[in-house]
């Protein structure tokens, strides 16, 4: 069973190996495919028409078979390999080992966001920004710039205690755990993080930076965190809901999953720590 790991935990063989991975899938040309289908549904996925990936109840279930699909793709590589996950309620500064050399890189420089060390750097010649808006084929963060505070562990026990999962309208204006976590209402918890990291990440193209992986496996967990915590709160809507995914609805772009199929994680993986 796949146990997917604090990242603040993780040995140095263990970071090597999920770099390595990393770096191989892009080799091969698959790891642009993630970045290409994400941006799709970015742009698809809108508060009045059809929506699957973001801004509706489904953008938990939707996330967390795009993230099975890539943990799947790192361990074709390495079946040692697992997701994850940064707690940036807790590890919280542009210090952390997370933004290390050895892992991940740093922030970008301040004239055009290039990150410039680490195995992602442009210089290290493995990455290069093929899913791209313009001509920039480098590698773009610029860490606590737009946003000055990452969430605080208070912010996401706020979200935490909410006791319905979701609600109408369905959307971006929602009330309730799905929408606050997300970020459109109240402290704002998955985006802002986004737009904290910045460059990449506060675009659709986000998968392009690798930490869009460790954050997803965060938010997944925080959705594992809640299912406990409100045993008898589930998804919601259960059916005839125009525009979004109801329990029981398949999910493009796979078209053989449905939110009811996901409800469970640990029919796939469990997480170091509850």
């Amino acid at each position: 069973m796949t146990v997917r790991k604090n990242q603040a935990t993780l040995s140095a063989d263990e970071k090597r190996r999920f770099v390595a991975a990393l770096l191989e899938l892009k080799r091969l040309g698959r790891y642009d495919s993630f970045v290409t289908t994400h941006n799709a549904f970015i742009v698809g996925d809108t508060d009045n028409g059809e929506r699957t990936g973001h801004r509706s109840p489904s953008f938990l279930p939707w996330h967390r078979r795009f993230l099975l699909d890539f943990e799947r793709a790192l361990q074709e590589v390495d079946a040692s390999v697992s997701l994850p996950y940064w707690d940036w309620g807790t590890d919280r500064s542009i210090r952390s080992s997370l933004w290390a050399p050895d892992f991940l890189g740093g922030t970008g420089r301040s004239r055009d966001g290039q990150v410039m060390d680490g195995p992602f750097a442009a210089s290290a010649g493995n990455w290069p920004i093929n899913v791209r808006v313009d001509g920039r084929t480098y590698l773009r963060r610029s860490l606590g710039t737009a946003v000055r505070e990452l969430p605080t562990r208070a912010e996401v026990e706020s979200v935490l205690a909410m006791p319905t999962y979701d609600m109408a309208p369905w959307n971006s204006a929602s009330d309730g755990f799905r929408n606050h976590l997300e970020g459109w209402r109240g402290v704002n918890l998955h985006n802002r993080v986004h737009v904290w990291v910045g460059g990449h990440m506060a675009t659709g193209m986000s998968p392009n930076d690798p930490v869009f992986w460790l954050h997803h496996a965060y938010i997944d967990k925080l959705w594992a965190d809640w299912q406990r915590r409100h045993p008898g709160s589930g998804y919601v809507p259960v059916a005839g809901t125009p525009n979004v995914i109801d329990l029981g609805d398949t999910m493009k772009p796979w078209n053989d999953v449905r939110p009811a199929d996901l409800l469970d994680h640990t029919a796939h993986y469990t997480f170091d720590a509850a």
